[in-house]
């Protein structure tokens, strides 16, 4: 599946800024004893009696992007380039997310590239952006563009490029259960988008 992100558009956030009481842990670990009751276990049994304090833990992990912002992250640039006019690429970004339709991994890689105009970040940090967003209950088409929504935002560069390639486990171990299939989104702006050569280039080099 390859589905493309339109990159003259910004992503709706509406709903997605609005903020919400978040229950007490109490209350979240009351919540994963309740499912398991649902599915059909004891949860006061041995193997079960600590569940609830781990799955607490690991959503801890799996969803602290909704704790940092993004433009703070790259909000530490330098603008002396030296005189470099290409693009900055970092390529095989590891990424881990959950589906929001069925709070289910979504595991990948992210390619991405930026052409710098007066300021550039260190690179880490553009890795620190996509996985604050991926940090978030997703569709990946949204992540995408919000991404490059940030990076144009923070850096106004002259151009992003970015390729998200990954499966879902709502698609692999359920549902339609297709393992093999990879769901791969685009966003093409500025020079990228104007100039096919340098949308050829940013596909040769994540292919290499």
């Amino acid at each position: 599946m390859d589905a493309r992100v339109d990159g003259n558009k910004t992503p709706a956030t509406g709903e997605r800024d609005v903020k919400v009481e978040k229950p007490s842990r109490d209350q979240a670990e009351a919540a994963v004893r309740t499912l398991i009751a649902w599915a059909g276990d004891n949860p006061e049994r041995e193997g079960l009696i600590d569940t609830p304090k781990r799955v607490v833990n690991a959503y801890t992990e799996f969803f602290a992007g909704y704790d940092e912002n993004p433009d703070d992250v790259l909000g530490r640039t330098f603008e002396d380039v030296e005189g470099y006019d290409d693009m900055v690429m970092l390529r095989d970004i590891s990424l881990e997310s959950h589906c929001e339709h069925h709070m289910v991994a979504i595991l990948g890689k992210v390619h991405i590239a930026y052409m710098p105009v007066n300021k550039v970040v260190g690179i880490s940090k553009l890795a620190r952006v996509i996985e604050i967003f991926a940090k978030r209950l997703q569709t990946q088409e949204t992540m995408t563009a919000q991404v490059v929504d940030c990076i144009q935002r923070v850096l106004e560069p002259a151009g992003i490029a970015i390729l998200v390639d990954a499966k879902h486990q709502c698609m692999t171990t359920r549902g339609i259960k297709k393992p093999d299939v990879a769901t791969i989104t685009t966003q093409f702006t500025g020079v990228f988008a104007e100039d096919p050569r340098m949308e050829a280039r940013f596909l040769a080099m994540i292919s290499r």
